[in-house]
């Protein structure tokens, strides 16, 4: 019998107290649900069965990376329509992590209809065990959360999957940040831009020491010695950033003018630095950890150097003890990675010492910057599939074109956050009118 999907539908309708959003195709070949637009495709039977006996996020992650869930059609159009029924839409609704629709499972239980749709779903997935996770999850964290080692750890699953694979999603830039758009910019140009109103922001000048913190692929430390002619020092903790970096300084001759180092933010003990940069490095600090991450920069920073750091943040909870990482992200994308309020953040660079200047809000620009690099993998998907692996190609698209949406209805945000150690009595060296870093390269302020 070819009759999953009706049978799915009606049960799915039953727990969601609301008609499906979007039509779905079954492993049988049947369909349910509203004709027209983007199609959710069982294409296992072991999809539901990996969603039915790890409900929420995780084992719709599971199915999906595993390709037992597919989507046909628009991914933007099926994420933005099911998009209500695991977000609460609006400016005070959490941002990084899905609120259920539907009752909790005690109150499921105590309905004589939904706990038939229950069993419903239950013996459509099939017997007991589900598939184990797919390779591509993060291995189980030992040590203490936000050491040094775990932390490592940590960002190597999410940097060290083949600088290959991300220069087909990132383009030659390598610049894994929200670029600064204008009006007809291609990536590489938004990127440029971006780099160029950091250094800007720094107010670099020839001669200057700047640290990077979490330099990535080094683009900015290249960009920063270029052109404004200062020495940059480069940390990461990923290997491969790090050996792609020192290839990229050699090739341009600037061996004498940056240094890329595998070091932790922590272990750094050479400053006084006269610029620090933080370019969405911030999200792996994690909350408990913030404030020292701000005093260590403070402490490396010499009086009267400016600190950017470029952030994304979430919405604030009413009940921040409520928050809780995405599960999807937190499994495949950015183990312990943390998201703050930007009102958080800005307390926490104020309390370490720091005179907060100026904030920017580039919410836009990433959402902007996210749907470039989705087209850039889906354009180059086989090269990408084949250096990494099907599976890891389908967590950055759906973390991709998920984080988009999220940025497009401000349940996301990033921000840049100038800061500066003030000296002694009160000097910031900062110009009266410090905003004309808002023209682009090149033109009028």
């Amino acid at each position: 019998m070819t009759d999953a999907a009706p049978r799915l539908a009606a049960a799915a309708e039953t727990l969601l107290g609301a008609p499906l959003p979007v039509r779905i195709r079954a492993w049988d070949g049947s369909e349910a649900g509203p004709p027209g637009g983007p199609v959710l495709v069982l294409a296992r039977r072991r999809a539901l069965r990996r969603m039915v006996w790890r409900p929420g996020e995780l084992g719709l992650a599971r199915a999906w990376v595993a390709g037992d869930l597919t989507v046909e059609g628009d991914l933007y159009g099926l994420l933005d329509r099911v998009s209500g029924l695991l977000w609460e839409r609006g400016p005070t609704a959490p941002a990084d992590r899905g609120t259920p629709a539907p009752a909790g499972t005690a109150a499921l239980l105590r309905d004589p209809a939904r706990r038939a749709a229950l069993r419903e779903l239950a013996a459509l997935a099939g017997p007991w065990p589900p598939p184990g996770p797919p390779s591509e999850e993060a291995a189980r964290r030992g040590g203490r959360r936000h050491s040094r080692g775990r932390d490592r750890r940590a960002v190597s699953h999410h940097y060290d999957v083949g600088n290959e694979f991300y220069a087909h999603v990132l383009g030659p830039s390598m610049v894994y940040s929200c670029a600064y758009w204008s009006p007809g910019a291609t990536l590489e140009q938004a990127q440029y831009d971006k780099l160029d109103l950091v250094c800007r922001k720094l107010g670099l000048e020839p001669g200057m020491r700047v640290l990077d913190v979490g330099c990535g692929w080094g683009a900015l430390a290249l960009h920063a010695a270029r052109s404004y002619g200062v020495r940059v020092t480069g940390v990461t903790l990923s290997a491969e950033q790090a050996g792609h970096a020192r290839k990229r300084v050699a090739e341009e001759g600037l061996a004498d003018r940056v240094e890329i180092r595998v070091q932790d933010y922590r272990d750094v003990g050479d400053g006084p630095y006269d610029a620090i940069s933080s370019i969405g490095m911030a999200e792996h600090v994690g909350a408990a950890r913030y404030r020292e991450y701000a005093r260590s920069l403070y402490a490396l920073l010499r009086p009267g150097g400016r600190l950017l750091n470029h952030q994304i943040a979430r919405r604030p909870e009413a009940d921040e003890r409520a928050y809780r990482v995405d599960a999807f992200i937190d499994a495949y994308v950015f183990p312990d990675g943390e998201l703050s309020p930007l009102g958080t953040t800005v307390g926490e660079l104020e309390r370490a010492g720091f005179e907060v200047r100026d904030v920017e809000a580039l919410r836009e620009h990433y959402a902007l910057t996210l749907r470039a690099w989705v087209a850039r993998l889906e354009e180059h998907w086989e090269e990408a599939a084949a250096l990494t692996s099907p599976g890891r190609a389908r967590v950055w698209l759906l973390y991709m074109a998920a984080s988009a949406l999220g940025f497009e209805h401000n349940r996301l945000g990033v921000n840049q956050v100038l800061a500066v150690r003030s000296e002694e009595g009160g000097p910031s060296r900062m110009p009266l009118r410090a905003r004309t870093w808002g023209a682009g390269p090149g033109s009028p302020p």
